[in-house]
């Protein structure tokens, strides 16, 4: 599953006008929270496709998924490291009314990795989690690294993806708070974000740099999980 070794940065404008569309109508649909996972066993049943959330503590995943879909608390965001820990799952196109997806797949939002202010052990027990559920679940379409536009690639980022080049799983690196840098700042990153990206073969050659502040990035990406979710 390797990836070319040029990564580029992917531009609104390259979009298909259908696909955008019929992302954002999927997106702004019905997205219900299915369940909090902290045991391979309580997964749930891999029947559809999934595209998950991977990135450092604070690095703003629960913000990146309330903004794809248009919705303030959906995911659960918090300034509080650590917040978040346990595998969440929210299934695109809602739940019946016995509580079972509808949709085309589900959104995963994973534990923050790195600083965290939980106690150690529980910390280290959601990391295996995490590392076990990337390695093993065969309806995971693609992974979504974030990179904190204000912070670039560090070395908790790159261990991830270590471990994601040795398992063979295709990931995607997306830029969150890209409104954060100061225009000179974001202008000298990018290509570094990009550049780092090129030592990991498993890396999707593509980067999309996002805000969930200003919506920037965001029909974008909505458009590309779309079309994971159509396999």
């Amino acid at each position: 599953m390797g990836a070319p070794t040029g990564h580029r940065i992917l531009e609104a404008a390259e979009a298909d006008p259908e696909a955008t569309e019929a992302a954002r109508k999927l997106f702004m649909g019905p997205v219900d929270f299915v369940k909090g996972v902290v045991a391979l066993d309580g997964l749930p049943a891999p029947d559809r496709p999934e595209v998950c959330f991977a990135g450092r503590s604070n690095v703003g995943k629960s913000s990146l998924i309330n903004a794809l879909t248009n919705r303030k608390g959906l995911a659960r965001a918090s300034n509080t490291p650590g917040r978040t820990q346990e595998i969440n799952f929210f299934a695109l196109g809602g739940l019946d009314e016995a509580g079972a997806p509808q949709g085309p797949g589900y959104l995963v939002d994973l534990p923050g990795y790195g600083y965290a202010e939980a106690p150690k052990a529980k910390v280290a027990a959601w990391q295996s989690l995490i590392r076990a559920y990337l390695a093993g679940r065969v309806t995971l379409s693609r992974v979504f690294v974030l990179i904190d536009a204000r912070h670039g690639v560090k070395p908790a980022d790159h261990a991830l993806m270590d471990e994601l080049d040795r398992a063979a799983v295709v990931f995607q690196a997306v830029l969150t708070k890209a409104d954060k840098p100061k225009k000179a700042e974001r202008a000298g990153l990018v290509p570094r974000v990009a550049a780092d990206l090129s030592r990991h073969p498993a890396a999707y050659p593509e980067l999309i740099v996002t805000s969930s502040e200003t919506g920037e990035g965001i029909p974008l990406l909505r458009a590309t999980i779309g079309s994971l979710m159509d396999r």
